[in-house]
């Protein structure tokens, strides 16, 4: 067959504006979908609306419609364009919310069906189908009214997960610690997501959370990449730091991880991209969320990895034949024996949003990420931090910790900044007690709203630290603040003078490693190629 008879015309639909939870990441996915069917041949016309896209630039498509992703639009453009499918897994979560729309209007959807797309993004669903397979996932129930939901809350035990359906960047999802917030945040999820069931599972703490990347073709694995979290679960996959090949997974997690990933995409019948995240807790595996879509990682693990999974996806969607086992091969090598690390650390512009709390939910804060490569962890992490903003400590840390179970498990690592850094530390009251009684040299800094000298306040303003570690106890993350009270807090005054602030325990530790191990000219300065 001539490659002029074999063209067909594809529309894409992009990512839309970017704002929190949607942004460049999608946008690399669409282009790279774009450039992949043009070389196969095929007549792309892409429907975007945001200027700053490459995706809208005069060549990236055949033609280009800078019009709103909504239903109305993308059917009226199909039509009219006489188009032979429509790719929607590639602009996030936009495209994906329209997709049973255009599916009962008689639109061709490329890849992985509506049906199934719904069957995952609806929540109660997608609970169901897990049960169906036997899949682990934690307690669940949808909800139908807020008796029903405090009745479940005293039955699994606080605290609970507040999910609602078709969301993107964990819009409007909570974790109640008690009942009051648990009305609170329902009313808030139902009024985000008035015409999907929202649903309320058991929160569970102190857990991994591990994110797959993948690609199928009619339900069958096709490849596979496995990041991990270094933030416990809690933190909204866009605001975490994350790091692939994973360091810290057991050999029996891999296993169980890609049993439930063949399982889910056979199940769903999954042709394209997907994302599967899961919690897991002494080796007992999870599943919290799919996405039969591109994830904002697949830049991220295809970069590292040097399998482009998005060009992947595109020709499995397309019908292309693919050397299915050499992308295994090459994937294998690199999940096991690859001589380098990648991480994945956010940004955030919190010292740009006035009284916005710094602190790390399960709602998405972040305005954007960097990808490192180094020798190990530590150094891409380092390198990735950097990347951001973050200014390398020189002077002096403030350290707050809240509760005593902070104070114990931080206690090893501030003593490794005393003994291997040569940072001046000052602490809050409490904390300073704590650290001097286990002979660590420290100096008293009084809170802001004490209004005493010498207070943090101060110091912060006369630019005397340049490092903050603010831990909140489990009390403290309960609440939810006001405005003014936000201001009094460590971590907010420390936005407003735009000093590095860390406020999760498990990154401040990989932190102290990596400064302990690393001087500013070790980091290496390398060629991506040099690594992949």
């Amino acid at each position: 067959m001539s490659r002029q008879t074999s063209t067909k015309k594809i529309l894409i639909l992009g990512s839309g504006v970017y704002r929190i939870g949607s942004s460049v990441e999608f946008d690399w996915c669409a282009v790279t979908c774009a450039q992949t069917l043009r070389r196969l041949g095929h007549q792309v016309v892409m429907i975007n609306h945001n200027p700053e896209t490459v995706s809208t630039d005069y060549d990236m498509a055949y033609k280009l419609y800078f019009e709103e992703l909504n239903f109305e639009t993308v059917r009226d453009i199909y039509f009219a364009e006489k188009a032979d499918g429509m790719i929607i897994s590639m602009g996030g979560q936009e495209p994906n919310n329209i997709a049973m729309r255009c599916h009962k209007a008689g639109l061709k959807i490329l890849g992985t069906s509506a049906l199934d797309i719904d069957q995952a993004e609806n929540r109660y669903k997608f609970s169901k189908l897990l049960n169906k397979l036997k899949i682990d996932q934690p307690a669940w129930q949808e909800l139908t009214n807020v008796d029903d939901a405090q009745t479940f809350a005293k039955k699994v035990g606080y605290p609970v997960l507040i999910r609602p359906s078709y969301v993107l960047s964990g819009a409007a999802m909570n974790v109640a610690f008690d009942n009051r917030a648990l009305k609170q945040y329902l009313a808030d999820a139902v009024q985000v997501s008035e015409e999907h069931p929202v649903v309320i599972s058991k929160f569970i703490e102190n857990a991994k959370e591990i994110e797959v990347d993948a690609v199928a073709q009619k339900g069958r694995l096709i490849a596979y990449i496995i990041s991990e979290h270094i933030e416990n679960a809690g933190i909204h996959s866009g605001d975490a730091t994350i790091v692939t090949p994973p360091q810290k997974i057991y050999l029996e997690t891999y296993r169980k991880i890609r049993i439930i990933t063949r399982k889910i995409a056979k199940a769903l019948k999954i042709t394209g991209p997907f994302n599967i995240q899961f919690v897991a807790r002494e080796n007992q595996i999870k599943v919290i969320e799919c996405n039969l879509r591109a994830s904002r990682s697949f830049p991220f693990v295809s970069k590292t990895s040097g399998v482009n999974l998005i060009e992947l996806a595109t020709k499995v969607i397309m019908g292309q034949k693919i050397e299915a086992e050499k992308i295994k091969r090459k994937l294998k090598n690199f999940m096991t024996e690859a001589g380098y690390v990648g991480v994945k650390a956010p940004q955030f512009s919190f010292s740009r949003i006035k009284g916005a709390d710094p602190i790390l939910r399960v709602e998405m804060a972040s305005t954007g990420e960097v990808g490192c490569l180094g020798r190990d962890v530590e150094e891409a992490f380092l390198k990735a931090i950097l990347s951001t903003g973050f200014k390398w400590p020189k002077k002096a840390v403030m350290i707050s910790l809240g509760g005593d179970m902070n104070k114990a498990k931080f206690l090893f690592y501030v003593k490794k900044l005393y003994q291997n850094t040569k940072l001046k530390i000052y602490a809050t009251e409490n904390t300073a007690k704590f650290l001097r009684k286990n002979n660590i040299s420290c100096k008293t800094l009084y809170k802001i709203y004490e209004k005493k000298e010498p207070n943090v306040k101060t110091y912060l303003a006369g630019k005397k630290i340049d490092l903050v570690i603010n831990m909140s106890d489990a009390s403290e993350k309960r609440k939810v603040y006001d405005e003014n009270t936000i201001r009094q807090t460590v971590r907010r005054v420390a936005a407003d003078f735009s000093v590095p602030i860390i406020t999760n325990l498990e990154t401040a530790r990989l932190f102290v490693r990596a400064i302990s191990k690393y001087k500013l000219e070790d980091l290496e300065i390398k060629n991506w190629k040099k690594y992949v």
